[in-house]
Protein backbone atom coordinates (compact mmCIF):
# COMPACT_ATOMS: atom_id res chain seq x y z
CA UNK A 1 0.00 0.00 0.00
CA UNK A 2 1.04 3.57 -1.16
CA UNK A 3 1.71 5.63 2.02
CA UNK A 4 1.53 9.49 2.16
CA UNK A 5 4.83 11.00 1.98
CA UNK A 6 7.01 12.32 5.01
CA UNK A 7 7.72 15.86 5.85
CA UNK A 8 11.95 16.15 4.78
CA UNK A 9 13.27 19.53 3.67
CA UNK A 10 12.42 18.59 0.15
CA UNK A 11 8.68 18.32 0.52
CA UNK A 12 8.51 21.55 2.63
CA UNK A 13 11.57 23.05 2.83
CA UNK A 14 14.94 24.62 0.50
CA UNK A 15 13.79 21.80 -2.57
CA UNK A 16 10.24 21.64 -1.79
CA UNK A 17 7.85 22.47 -4.91
CA UNK A 18 6.31 24.70 -3.37
CA UNK A 19 8.96 26.95 -4.11
CA UNK A 20 8.38 29.02 -7.47
CA UNK A 21 11.75 28.58 -8.18
CA UNK A 22 11.95 24.85 -8.19
CA UNK A 23 10.82 24.32 -11.83
CA UNK A 24 12.91 26.38 -12.90
CA UNK A 25 15.91 24.12 -11.42
CA UNK A 26 14.57 20.87 -12.32
CA UNK A 27 14.41 21.66 -15.49
CA UNK A 28 18.00 23.45 -15.97
CA UNK A 29 18.97 19.82 -14.34
CA UNK A 30 17.02 18.17 -17.16
CA UNK A 31 18.89 20.40 -20.25
CA UNK A 32 22.40 19.50 -18.57
CA UNK A 33 22.60 16.47 -17.52
CA UNK A 34 19.86 14.28 -19.56
CA UNK A 35 22.00 13.68 -22.34
CA UNK A 36 24.81 12.05 -20.26
CA UNK A 37 21.78 9.97 -18.98
CA UNK A 38 19.85 9.14 -21.53
CA UNK A 39 23.49 8.10 -22.56
CA UNK A 40 24.34 5.66 -20.03
CA UNK A 41 20.67 4.26 -20.74
CA UNK A 42 21.20 3.63 -24.30
CA UNK A 43 24.10 1.35 -23.75
CA UNK A 44 21.58 -0.78 -22.10
CA UNK A 45 20.21 -3.50 -23.95
CA UNK A 46 16.33 -1.97 -23.20
CA UNK A 47 13.43 -4.01 -24.78
CA UNK A 48 10.11 -2.65 -25.30
CA UNK A 49 8.62 -4.74 -23.63
CA UNK A 50 10.66 -3.53 -19.97
CA UNK A 51 8.82 -2.28 -16.58
CA UNK A 52 10.30 0.79 -14.94
CA UNK A 53 11.18 2.26 -12.24
CA UNK A 54 12.03 6.11 -12.14
CA UNK A 55 12.42 7.10 -8.74
CA UNK A 56 12.56 10.60 -8.21
CA UNK A 57 11.27 11.89 -11.04
CA UNK A 58 11.43 15.43 -10.62
CA UNK A 59 10.61 17.15 -13.71
CA UNK A 60 9.90 13.52 -15.87
CA UNK A 61 12.57 13.73 -18.27
CA UNK A 62 13.85 10.51 -18.27
CA UNK A 63 9.99 8.88 -17.31
CA UNK A 64 9.03 10.08 -20.50
CA UNK A 65 12.27 8.58 -22.29
CA UNK A 66 11.63 5.70 -20.86
CA UNK A 67 8.15 5.24 -21.53
CA UNK A 68 8.57 5.86 -25.26
CA UNK A 69 11.60 3.36 -25.70
CA UNK A 70 9.20 0.74 -23.68
CA UNK A 71 5.81 1.01 -25.47
CA UNK A 72 5.23 -2.43 -24.74
CA UNK A 73 5.88 -2.21 -21.09
CA UNK A 74 5.16 0.46 -18.36
CA UNK A 75 7.38 3.51 -16.53
CA UNK A 76 6.49 4.28 -12.68
CA UNK A 77 7.31 7.75 -12.27
CA UNK A 78 7.66 7.78 -8.39
CA UNK A 79 7.93 11.51 -6.48
CA UNK A 80 7.54 13.03 -2.83
CA UNK A 81 5.45 15.80 -5.18
CA UNK A 82 4.48 15.11 -8.58
CA UNK A 83 2.94 18.34 -9.82
CA UNK A 84 5.43 18.70 -12.22
CA UNK A 85 4.83 15.66 -14.33
CA UNK A 86 2.43 15.44 -16.93
CA UNK A 87 0.46 12.16 -16.63
CA UNK A 88 -1.20 11.78 -19.96
CA UNK A 89 1.72 12.16 -21.61
CA UNK A 90 2.18 8.36 -22.15
CA UNK A 91 -0.40 5.08 -22.07
CA UNK A 92 2.45 3.25 -20.35
CA UNK A 93 3.36 5.66 -17.33
CA UNK A 94 1.98 6.01 -14.54
CA UNK A 95 2.31 8.61 -12.07
CA UNK A 96 3.10 7.95 -8.13
CA UNK A 97 3.15 10.44 -5.49
CA UNK A 98 5.00 8.50 -2.48
CA UNK A 99 8.28 8.25 -0.79
CA UNK A 100 10.73 5.94 -1.74
CA UNK A 101 11.99 5.73 1.54
CA UNK A 102 8.52 4.15 2.78
CA UNK A 103 7.81 2.16 -0.72
CA UNK A 104 8.14 -1.45 -0.80
CA UNK A 105 7.61 -2.89 -4.48
CA UNK A 106 7.11 -6.67 -4.73
CA UNK A 107 10.28 -8.33 -5.49
CA UNK A 108 11.30 -8.47 -9.02
CA UNK A 109 8.73 -5.86 -10.48
CA UNK A 110 11.55 -4.12 -12.49
CA UNK A 111 13.61 -4.95 -15.57
CA UNK A 112 14.96 -1.57 -14.83
CA UNK A 113 15.27 1.31 -12.14
CA UNK A 114 16.95 4.66 -12.60
CA UNK A 115 17.37 7.36 -10.09
CA UNK A 116 18.99 10.49 -10.41
CA UNK A 117 20.35 13.23 -8.12
CA UNK A 118 17.78 11.17 -5.38
CA UNK A 119 20.13 9.00 -2.90
CA UNK A 120 22.07 11.63 -1.87
CA UNK A 121 19.46 13.54 0.24
CA UNK A 122 18.50 9.99 1.39
CA UNK A 123 19.40 9.34 4.99
CA UNK A 124 18.98 5.77 4.58
CA UNK A 125 20.41 5.70 0.95
CA UNK A 126 22.43 2.54 1.59
CA UNK A 127 19.30 0.31 2.33
CA UNK A 128 17.11 1.91 -0.30
CA UNK A 129 20.13 0.62 -2.22
CA UNK A 130 19.67 -2.84 -1.20
CA UNK A 131 15.88 -2.71 -1.95
CA UNK A 132 15.86 -1.66 -4.79
CA UNK A 133 18.31 -4.67 -6.34
CA UNK A 134 15.56 -6.88 -4.52
CA UNK A 135 12.86 -4.82 -6.82
CA UNK A 136 14.59 -6.27 -10.07
CA UNK A 137 13.69 -8.71 -11.95
CA UNK A 138 16.64 -11.32 -12.98
CA UNK A 139 18.57 -9.75 -15.44
CA UNK A 140 17.20 -6.58 -14.38
CA UNK A 141 19.36 -3.26 -14.65
CA UNK A 142 19.44 -0.58 -11.61
CA UNK A 143 21.40 3.21 -12.57
CA UNK A 144 22.47 5.09 -10.31
CA UNK A 145 23.27 8.97 -10.63
CA UNK A 146 24.41 10.79 -8.24
CA UNK A 147 26.95 14.37 -7.54
CA UNK A 148 30.07 13.78 -6.37
CA UNK A 149 31.07 17.70 -5.48
CA UNK A 150 34.80 18.32 -5.55
CA UNK A 151 35.92 20.66 -2.09
CA UNK A 152 35.17 24.41 -2.75
CA UNK A 153 38.43 25.51 -1.57
CA UNK A 154 40.01 24.51 -4.38
CA UNK A 155 38.05 26.58 -6.64
CA UNK A 156 40.32 28.73 -8.38
CA UNK A 157 37.90 31.81 -8.12
CA UNK A 158 37.11 32.82 -3.90
CA UNK A 159 33.50 33.76 -4.46
CA UNK A 160 33.07 30.30 -5.33
CA UNK A 161 35.17 28.76 -2.75
CA UNK A 162 32.39 30.88 -0.23
CA UNK A 163 29.21 30.32 -1.82
CA UNK A 164 29.94 26.36 -2.87
CA UNK A 165 31.22 25.76 0.74
CA UNK A 166 28.05 27.69 2.07
CA UNK A 167 25.66 25.22 -0.51
CA UNK A 168 27.40 22.18 0.75
CA UNK A 169 27.11 22.98 4.31
CA UNK A 170 23.53 23.38 3.91
CA UNK A 171 22.71 20.38 1.62
CA UNK A 172 24.91 18.57 4.56
CA UNK A 173 22.50 20.07 7.62
CA UNK A 174 19.57 19.24 5.56
CA UNK A 175 21.01 15.37 5.51
CA UNK A 176 22.17 15.37 2.35
CA UNK A 177 25.75 13.34 1.52
CA UNK A 178 27.21 14.92 -1.44
CA UNK A 179 30.13 12.66 -1.65
CA UNK A 180 28.39 9.48 -0.88
CA UNK A 181 28.22 8.09 -4.52
CA UNK A 182 32.38 7.55 -4.41
CA UNK A 183 31.46 3.76 -2.77
CA UNK A 184 28.36 3.18 -4.73
CA UNK A 185 29.98 0.86 -7.89
CA UNK A 186 31.56 -1.17 -4.31
CA UNK A 187 27.92 -1.21 -3.11
CA UNK A 188 26.13 -2.53 -5.95
CA UNK A 189 28.70 -5.27 -6.20
CA UNK A 190 28.42 -5.81 -2.44
CA UNK A 191 24.51 -6.40 -3.20
CA UNK A 192 25.88 -9.29 -5.45
CA UNK A 193 25.10 -7.64 -8.84
CA UNK A 194 27.36 -8.32 -11.88
CA UNK A 195 28.27 -6.51 -14.90
CA UNK A 196 28.95 -3.45 -12.82
CA UNK A 197 30.66 -0.17 -14.41
CA UNK A 198 30.60 3.78 -13.88
CA UNK A 199 30.92 6.93 -15.53
CA UNK A 200 31.58 10.73 -15.02
CA UNK A 201 30.33 13.88 -16.40
CA UNK A 202 31.76 16.77 -15.12
CA UNK A 203 30.20 20.01 -13.99
CA UNK A 204 30.75 23.51 -15.48
CA UNK A 205 30.08 26.45 -13.61
CA UNK A 206 29.94 29.34 -16.30
CA UNK A 207 30.34 29.72 -19.82
CA UNK A 208 28.11 32.82 -20.87
CA UNK A 209 24.79 31.73 -20.12
CA UNK A 210 24.87 27.99 -20.09
CA UNK A 211 25.10 27.66 -16.66
CA UNK A 212 22.67 25.06 -14.48
CA UNK A 213 23.68 26.54 -11.18
CA UNK A 214 22.17 30.08 -11.42
CA UNK A 215 19.14 28.48 -10.48
CA UNK A 216 20.48 26.25 -8.07
CA UNK A 217 22.05 28.90 -6.46
CA UNK A 218 19.28 31.31 -6.48
CA UNK A 219 16.88 28.95 -4.93
CA UNK A 220 19.56 28.42 -2.24
CA UNK A 221 19.89 31.82 -1.64
CA UNK A 222 18.16 32.98 0.80
CA UNK A 223 18.85 30.57 3.24
CA UNK A 224 22.25 30.75 2.71
CA UNK A 225 21.91 34.27 3.88
CA UNK A 226 19.50 33.65 6.83
CA UNK A 227 22.16 31.49 7.99
CA UNK A 228 24.84 34.18 7.30
CA UNK A 229 27.12 32.04 5.20
CA UNK A 230 27.17 34.09 2.69
CA UNK A 231 26.23 38.16 1.82
CA UNK A 232 24.64 40.20 -0.44
CA UNK A 233 28.04 41.06 -2.12
CA UNK A 234 28.57 37.56 -2.60
CA UNK A 235 26.17 36.96 -5.12
CA UNK A 236 26.21 40.21 -6.86
CA UNK A 237 30.02 38.82 -7.84
CA UNK A 238 28.87 35.76 -8.71
CA UNK A 239 26.42 37.53 -11.29
CA UNK A 240 28.73 39.54 -12.40
CA UNK A 241 31.60 36.18 -12.89
CA UNK A 242 28.59 34.70 -15.14
CA UNK A 243 28.88 37.52 -17.89
CA UNK A 244 32.60 36.94 -18.14
CA UNK A 245 33.64 34.64 -20.56
CA UNK A 246 37.01 33.80 -18.29
CA UNK A 247 34.69 32.11 -16.08
CA UNK A 248 34.75 28.61 -16.01
CA UNK A 249 34.59 26.22 -13.30
CA UNK A 250 34.01 22.60 -12.76
CA UNK A 251 32.05 22.03 -9.40
CA UNK A 252 31.25 18.61 -9.07
CA UNK A 253 31.34 15.42 -11.81
CA UNK A 254 28.03 13.61 -11.79
CA UNK A 255 28.55 10.05 -11.34
CA UNK A 256 26.73 7.13 -13.27
CA UNK A 257 27.06 3.60 -10.96
CA UNK A 258 24.87 0.20 -13.11
CA UNK A 259 24.38 -3.35 -12.23
CA UNK A 260 22.79 -6.08 -13.39
CA UNK A 261 20.84 -8.71 -11.03
CA UNK A 262 21.84 -12.21 -12.52
CA UNK A 263 19.57 -14.19 -14.52
CA UNK A 264 18.17 -16.95 -12.95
Amino acid sequence: MTQQPATTPYNSGMLSNDSHRESDRLKSIQRNVDAFTTGILDGLPIKTSWNCLEMGAGAGSIAYWLADRCPDGRVVAVDLDTRHLEAGRAANLEIEEADITREDYTPGSFDLIHARYLFCHLPERDEIVARATRWLSPGGWLIIEEPFHLPAGTSPFPVIQRILDAYQRMYHKHGADLTWVRGLPALLARHSLTDVDFAGNPGCMGGLGKDRWLPLITQAAPGLLADGLITEADLAEFATLLKDPAFLDIPQITISAWGRRPAE
